[in-house]
């Protein structure tokens, strides 16, 4: 399997530390958060990589220099954020028609991704994406789901209050090709995928729980959680 690791973004709520290193190389106890997924992916058997790049695009070249998988790696620049959807969509050939993971690499996750990516192989009929999901501490500042009896997408609450559950997207999926077939009917290049392409596969996105771990290193207060709970992991 293949996988899209995104890692272009400014970490703007995360300054000053990301003044001058990017948001997918804070480091979480010596250690940069994107080195914790090519690691957990790499013995899944996850093969190739992609990593988009932009701000600070040359201290995650030289990241993926010295790194054991740089021969796994493929760099992709964007002088202008094209967005999750519009970088699919303009490294279409990456993912040569085949099955693909799609990883916000700004989040930190541990969980049995051989599980996750079985979930996704014997996921209910017509369902084209499995989406992770964990259960947040703050449900009310994230993308909450509502689901079947099927753990099937029904419904999306974006960041409101009294949601109706604790169940969030973790922002990491896996992906059928027939999903970057729908996007190049968009007609264009600045796409998003929380936008544009999850409410058209509503009822169409199975779900997996991921219970053991997962943080969205989105602001210095999440950041410090993270760096006091991966002690114990």
């Amino acid at each position: 399997m293949k996988a899209l690791l995104l890692a272009a973004g400014l970490g703007t709520r995360l300054r000053p530390i990301t003044n001058t290193i990017p948001k997918c190389l804070v480091p979480i106890n010596e250690k940069p958060l994107l080195e914790y997924w090519l690691e957990n992916l790499f013995k899944v058997g996850v093969s190739e990589f992609l990593i988009n790049t932009s701000y600070l695009s040359e201290q995650v070249e030289e990241f993926v220099n010295k790194s054991k998988y740089k021969d796994m790696i493929a760099l992709v620049y964007e002088d202008k954020l094209l967005n999750t959807g519009g970088t699919i969509l303009a490294n279409k050939d990456f993912f040569d028609d085949e099955t693909f993971m799609l990883v916000h690499a700004d989040n930190l996750s541990f969980c049995d991704f051989n599980a996750f990516i079985q979930c996704h192989q014997n996921r209910p009929k017509d369902c084209e994406i499995t989406m992770m999901l964990f259960k947040s501490d703050n449900p009310s500042s994230c993308g909450i789901v509502e689901l079947d009896n099927k753990n099937i997408v029904q419904r999306f609450h974006e960041k409101v209050k009294n949601p109706p559950s604790n169940l969030a997207n973790g922002a990491v999926y896996i992906c059928e090709p027939s999903v970057i077939q729908f996007m190049e009917k968009l007609n264009k290049k600045d796409i998003d995928f929380s936008v544009d392409v999850l409410p058209f596969f509503m009822g169409k996105i199975n779900t997996f729980l991921n219970d053991l771990y997962h943080r969205d290193i989105g602001t210095i207060k999440s950041y410090k959680l993270a760096k006091e709970e991966i002690l114990y992991k």
